[in-house]
């Protein structure tokens, strides 16, 4: 019986995000310098000249203000050459006034792409995954998504993410299904008989019981 190729494992959530150098449309970047003092949302997409990945990248272009204002980053990834980018973005540019103007990486030689797992051989060999990569200033890896080729990503959905990961870290608490800015928070469940006890008489939290309690921010 032959023995099997070890494939490259997969980076996961609360690992360090693997450090590359790369060449991108802005220039040589190294992620570790571009990660430093601020979060990186990664994002690859299948190929430039896409319609689904134009409208992928031109939503994330239109919403850098947004992500500015959150200490965040973006960074896109695709298999293609510096000149496809540079056409791609000059096109759009063009066509639509919509300016990819953040670094896109040119994956050629697939290095970054294998390293972050963004290659599915049974979706396609060539051609990235729509993942994305939420990256911490401290450089850890705070939520992985992936979408299919013929499935174009949740924009609302990657800004809410971001500000749910960001609230709770600055509250030390964690956040209930469809939690929206503004919505309660979920207290952390008591892990002693006392605190259970304290927590039974604790008016000032919303209790549906005493594992599940909720606060105001």
């Amino acid at each position: 019986m032959e023995d099997q190729v070890q494939k490259p494992q997969m980076p996961r959530i609360g690992d360090q995000a693997p450090d590359f150098d790369a060449a991108t449309t802005t220039g040589p970047l190294r992620l570790s310098d571009y990660n430093k003092d601020s979060w990186v949302v990664l994002f690859s997409h299948p190929a430039d000249f896409t319609p689904v990945c134009t409208t992928e990248m031109s939503a994330f272009a239109q919403e850098k203000d947004f992500f500015a204002e959150r200490n965040t980053k973006l960074l896109g990834l695709s298999i293609d050459s510096i000149h496809s980018h540079m056409a791609w973005v000059n096109n759009v540019k063009e066509k639509t006034g919509v300016y990819f103007n953040f670094p896109i990486i040119a994956d050629l030689d697939t290095k970054v792409s294998q390293l972050y797992g963004m290659l599915h051989e049974n979706e396609d060999t060539t051609a990235a995954v729509r993942a994305v990569f939420f990256i911490d200033p401290k450089g850890t890896i705070r939520l992985i998504m992936y979408y299919p080729l013929n499935v174009g990503r949740n924009m609302e959905e990657i800004k809410r993410s971001l500000i749910a990961l960001q609230t709770a870290d600055e509250n030390a608490c964690a956040l209930p299904v469809d939690w929206q800015p503004g919505d309660k928070a979920i207290v952390p469940p008591p892990k002693t008989l006392e605190e259970m006890d304290q927590r039974v008489n604790d008016d000032s939290v919303e209790k549906v019981d005493f594992y599940l309690a909720k606060k105001s921010l």
